[in-house]
């Protein structure tokens, strides 16, 4: 029996939030912003878009890609920064939304190694329980609801965007999954957070006075981490594989700043003109983006059959996580 990928999907909201708009409402400007992350704009979804309707669309392309009905989808695994409920999970309003009764679904919360983190727990549950045929696995955020609008370092940083993959098991199919790493380190836990809004922290007049409900973030402790653990974590991979860095056909990294990207990169001997990159664009999506920019090279032609392809994160908790593909289609 196989696992691999046969569908993918992608969503952004329309709304276009450029640098030159962000200079309107905060102390900022877009050359700063464009020269310290590579970002010129993102999205923004509408009031009354949730996390679910946003992974919604995205799963309905990937849906249609892997010529399969979102009642026949077997298990639901979502990760989202920014959940719409503290509970029930958010995959269960998608799955409500996608009409789907048969199948299993929760949150799986790793922040922006979300994307990794799932997809590996979907494979591993395929391969425990050979039932499971089809199942998602979707990253979905609404960062405009959880940024302070008043924190210029934090909120040029964020977009909003969906994305998701569908995995197939079976005899007709082969693994697509070389190997994946991950790891969490929480001594770090308080260098990224939303320090309010969790039993740890209930709602009160002066958590919410204090902005305690927004994401926090150590800007320059998080890039040193993230370099550092893409790095290594990749390396680890790679050598316990037998995979050189000439032998990656595409890097596709959390898309947070180019900057990090480009630094891991260039420890791991990876070119940069390999290294996928779209941040420019959207932002960083958090648990979305690797989801996000696998579905954008799929329709721009650049993933192709055979391809070594390489997925790295690292998000708050601390948490991190590698893998390597070879594309299938």
């Amino acid at each position: 029996m196989g696992i691999s990928i046969i569908g993918t999907g992608s969503y952004v909201p329309e709304k276009i939030m450029t640098n030159f708009d962000l200079e309107k409402i905060v102390n900022t400007n877009d050359e700063w912003i464009r020269t310290r992350t590579g970002i010129t704009e993102r999205r923004i979804a509408a009031p009354e878009q949730q996390v679910s309707d946003l992974g919604l669309e995205a799963c309905r392309k990937a849906l249609a890609m892997g010529d399969t009905r979102a009642e026949d989808v077997d298990l639901i695994v979502l990760s989202s920064t920014s959940p719409e409920y503290t509970f029930p999970s958010t995959a269960c309003a998608l799955q409500r939304k996608l009409g789907n009764t048969r199948g299993v679904c929760f949150d799986v919360q790793a922040a922006c190694s979300g994307f990794i983190f799932s997809l590996e727990t979907a494979r591993s549950f395929m391969i425990a329980n050979p039932a499971l045929k089809r199942v998602l696995v979707v990253g979905s955020e609404k960062m405009s609801a959880v940024v302070d609008w008043t924190d210029r370092d934090t909120c040029v940083l964020f977009g909003d965007a969906a994305s998701a993959a569908l995995l197939a098991s079976g005899d007709e199919f082969e693994d697509c999954f070389v190997g994946c790493k991950m790891g969490t380190d929480g001594a770090y836990l308080d260098r990224l957070l939303i320090p309010a809004g969790g039993s740890g922290m209930p709602a009160t007049f002066d958590t919410v006075e204090q902005h305690l409900h927004f994401l926090k973030m150590d800007g320059q402790a998080i890039f040193r981490l993230a370099v550092c653990k893409m790095y290594e974590c990749s390396k680890e991979l790679m050598s316990e594989k037998g995979i050189a860095a000439d032998a990656i056909d595409w890097m596709v990294p959390h898309q947070a700043n180019i900057r990090i990207m480009n630094a891991a990169a260039d420890r791991l001997g990876v070119p940069r003109e390999k290294v996928f990159a779209n941040v420019n664009l959207y932002g960083n999506t958090c648990a979305a983006t690797i989801g996000l920019a696998l579905d954008e090279m799929l329709q721009q032609n650049l993933l192709k059959k055979g391809q070594m392809i390489l997925l790295t994160a690292v998000g708050g908790g601390l948490t991190w996580g590698s893998t390597l593909i070879r594309w299938p289609f």
